[in-house]
């Protein structure tokens, strides 16, 4: 299994990749630095884990959707002045509640 260097949101990650699947991994790592980056953006959350649990979150519920609408989410990047949906708003403060001041998931 080949490692490849990857960044998202600015942090550097060592990843397995297996042979021939350096593009579709790419591909991978752009769309969640789109989500997490547009997330972050929004200014809503600050913390890196809440933002890749939202990141996480969207992207599956995106998968969940179907492939078409997978497929089209990971083409388009969110704006940055997009305002926060009232369904995304409850699910941060859901986070905040459950995770406290700590920040931490585990």
């Amino acid at each position: 299994m080949k490692q490849m260097e990857v960044t998202i949101m600015g942090q550097s990650y060592l990843l397995g990749c297996p042979e021939g699947g350096e593009s579709t991994l790419k591909n991978a790592v752009s769309q969640v630095d789109r989500e997490m980056s547009a997330i972050r953006d929004a200014g809503k959350v600050k913390a890196r884990e809440r933002i890749a649990v939202l990141a996480a979150l969207n992207l599956a519920y995106q998968l969940a959707e179907g492939p078409a609408t997978a497929a089209a989410a990971a083409v388009a990047a969110a704006p940055a002045t997009e305002t926060v949906p009232a369904e995304l708003e409850a699910l941060i403060r859901r986070l905040d509640e459950a995770l406290g001041h700590d920040g931490q998931l585990l």
